[in-house]
């Protein structure tokens, strides 16, 4: 533990918040105090920010014809499998197994990024998020979320943007 805050104290952050650095892209990191008790990471994440739950997003990892492929969607709906599929021109989409979720990105379940991933996985991005100046994605643990264009996001992820969001 004090190795890993030593390293945000010299400025390294976490990898997501790195990897927006590297980029030079506008962002700003906010914190809050995570309670381990709530039942939604997203709506949470909103609630302590402020923010309206339709410009915080969350990250969500799904198998895709067995590939594995995030999935950027707003915390007040749920993801489309089937739309995430056909997103990325596939035929069938399921949900990850946490484990593997976590193993490939590098991040815990409610803390996972699109940014910075261990492995850089394809990734699609709700078109919703073009409605919006600017939206938060995690941060790449609990407690810590960016706020970014979605423009950015989706540069830097290499995302697709599809109706993959459902209310």
């Amino acid at each position: 533990m004090a190795k890993k805050q030593k390293k945000q104290q010299s400025g390294g952050g976490t990898p997501a918040t790195v990897a927006l650095t590297a980029a030079g892209a506008d962002h700003t990191v906010h914190a809050y105090e995570h309670d381990p008790a709530h039942p939604s990471y997203g709506e949470e994440a909103a609630q302590a920010m402020g923010v309206s739950p339709d410009r915080v997003f969350k990250t969500l990892v799904a198998e895709v014809d067995g590939e594995l492929t995030v999935a950027v969607v707003p915390v007040a709906g749920s993801l489309n499998l089937k739309a995430l599929a056909t997103a990325v021109s596939g035929k069938r989409a399921v949900m990850a197994d946490p484990a593997a979720a976590e193993r490939t990105t590098g991040y815990v379940r409610g803390g996972i990024s699109p940014l910075g991933q261990r492995k850089k996985l394809r990734t699609v991005l709700d078109d919703s998020a073009s409605s919006h100046a600017t939206i938060c994605v995690s941060a790449g643990r609990r407690g810590l979320e960016v706020e970014l264009a979605p423009g950015d996001l989706a540069r830097l992820t290499g995302a697709v943007l599809a109706p993959i969001g459902r209310e």
